[in-house]
């Protein structure tokens, strides 16, 4: 049984390259502070735009970038129902209307579910 049992390295995934050979991405270390003072750094490429805020990996807590620029809050678009789109392609008269269509249609059996159709008065078995 030994010699046909499976042999490997372990369950996952693991790379068996090293890195010799490998040059690595110039990068910088960019440091944060929460409000409560916990200081915290972030590694991030030469290239990369700096954000001012960062949430700490091990608090959660947003930090702001140490010796940098306020950061603007973005202007928020106001939350818009589906009630107000609506309302921006039609007018309640008109949404009215084709409700009154529609309904029409519905009552006669042309759309809709069957089960919502209106069917003959239903005869009295004796």
């Amino acid at each position: 049984m030994a010699e046909r049992s499976l042999r490997g390295a372990r369950l996952g995934t693991q790379s068996f390259e090293d890195e010799r050979g490998v040059e690595m991405a110039p990068r910088q270390e960019i440091e944060y502070v929460t409000e409560n003072g916990r200081h915290f750094v972030v590694v991030m490429a030469d290239e990369a735009d700096i954000p001012g805020e960062w949430e700490d990996p091990r608090t959660g807590q947003v930090g702001r970038l140490v010796n940098g620029e306020a950061v603007e809050k973005k202007a928020e678009k106001p939350v818009r129902s589906h009630w107000d789109m609506l309302l921006e392609r039609r007018s309640v008269d008109e949404l009215e209307e084709i409700l009154t269509e529609r309904l029409e249609l519905l009552r006669a059996g042309e759309i809709g579910p069957v089960h919502l159709h209106r069917r003959g008065k239903a005869k009295k078995s004796a």
